[in-house]
């Protein structure tokens, strides 16, 4: 248990943090599973556009420091790929 007074007030700006990052990384990962799921349907226009979503969604959690910014790198890069496969 935090004993003094700036550790206290650390323990609340932690929880504060935990929770935005929490919100931020569900929405990233909501956003990302529209795009498989449109992937999974086939449907290559929505994944389009479901990945035009998804995208800023995951650089802005790499730059706020959520996921790494190669794992962001990478996933955007690959559901890119899959979209273009799938477009043809």
């Amino acid at each position: 248990m935090a004993n003094t007074s700036s550790a206290k007030k650390a323990v609340r700006k932690i929880a504060r943090r935990t929770a935005v990052n929490k919100s931020r990384r569900s929405e990233m990962r909501t956003f990302v599973r529209k795009v498989e799921e449109a992937l999974a349907a086939k449907d290559a226009a929505a994944a389009a556009a479901a990945l035009k979503d998804a995208e800023p969604r995951l650089a802005r959690a790499a730059q706020k420091g959520i996921v790494h910014q190669n794992a962001a790198s990478r996933k955007i890069s690959r559901l890119s790929k899959r979209v273009k496969a799938l477009a043809g």
